[in-house]
């Protein structure tokens, strides 16, 4: 048989070892998907992945472009992806604003 306490105990180390393995990235993810479905209140969300994934991509290309001091050539390298597509993400960007 076992006790509550045991059972609370391995809850909250399965909890603790869960966010040790977490990146610091993936916990800012959580921590503001919390946010999101808080103030969503109880309504369902809508094309939940499109929207995240549209902000984090936005979010990285703004930085790295930052970091490389706006030189395309360079911020695609960084990015993994070709400077065509780095400009197709830019253009797609500026049209959704």
């Amino acid at each position: 048989m076992v006790s509550e306490t045991s059972t609370q105990d391995t809850s909250m180390q399965s909890t603790t070892a869960t966010t040790r393995e977490e990146t610091a990235l993936q916990r800012c993810v959580n921590s503001e998907l919390e946010r999101y479905f808080e103030m969503l209140d109880g309504e369902v969300p809508h094309d939940l992945h499109r929207m995240v994934m549209r902000q984090v991509e936005s979010a990285l290309i703004t930085y790295v472009l930052d970091e490389c001091r706006g030189n395309q050539s360079k911020a695609a390298q960084w990015l993994g992806i070709s400077r065509g597509t780095l400009r197709g993400k830019l253009a797609d960007s500026k049209q959704q604003s």
